[in-house]
């Protein structure tokens, strides 16, 4: 019963005005190009999807998109993405974004390696990164959404000091960012905090509980929080 679920889900997915798709078939947009060096919205999604000017903020590792939907009914002055790999999950947040109206979000389904194909120079405005993978093992350190090598990445897409923002349960994958933006030069640090829940107060943002972390919550870890920028 679940795997046939998922398998409607994948079906209804590719039909979502709000979800765009890239795989061995192409990208599809309202029609399929076919290859990266013909995907035609890099550099073109204010125009060609948004149809505004407003700026573009990334949810990475969007899951089931509740950052990103929850964001873009709180600020209709801004446009946001959520970019998973995962279509069962995607599908969720692209489900509530249409019952709700939300054009102001949508989806992008990719691995986020390849986010370099997908945004121009200076196209995006912020990043943020809820509860992603934290790749424990250190042979699998390089695929951590943090690491220097994802970093260059955004590097390359985020305007000039552009904020990036990470959320984890993962203990390990905290002190790794840190030490990163320690290391890495042209990258400041704004904010850590090793408990965000243990503060007197908190930013509505940060209020915002993905399905993750309520399941993490309920199984009584501290939710941490990195705020930075790159030069």
């Amino acid at each position: 019963m679940a795997k046939r679920n998922k398998l409607e889900k994948f079906a209804e997915l590719a039909s979502f005005p709000n979800v765009l798709e890239f795989s061995e078939n192409g990208f599809q947009i309202g029609k399929a190009f076919n290859g990266f060096e013909d995907i035609l919205i890099k550099g073109n999604w204010n125009k060609l999807y948004f149809k505004d000017q407003n700026p573009i903020v990334l949810e990475l590792a969007c899951g089931r998109g509740e950052y990103s939907c929850v964001l873009a009914e709180k600020y209709p002055e801004r446009n946001f993405i959520g970019v998973d790999i995962k279509g069962a999950r995607i599908w969720k947040g692209a489900k509530y974004a249409l019952e709700n109206k939300l054009e102001n979000v949508a989806f992008l389904r990719i691995r986020i390696e390849y986010i370099g194909y997908f945004f121009s120079e200076s196209e995006v405005d912020e990043i943020w990164m809820t509860f992603p993978d934290p790749f424990l093992k250190e042979k699998k350190s390089n695929r951590r959404l943090t690491s220097p090598q994802f970093l260059k990445r955004y590097q390359n897409i985020l305007r000039e000091s552009g904020i990036i923002h990470l959320k984890t349960d993962d203990k390990m994958l905290y002190q790794f960012t840190l030490e990163t933006i320690r290391q890495l030069e042209g990258t400041q640090l704004i904010e850590a905090i090793d408990n965000i829940y243990a503060q007197n107060q908190l930013s509505e943002d940060l209020k915002i509980k993905t399905y993750y972390e309520a399941r993490h919550l309920e199984d009584n870890r501290t939710i941490k929080y990195v705020k930075f920028s790159l030069a």
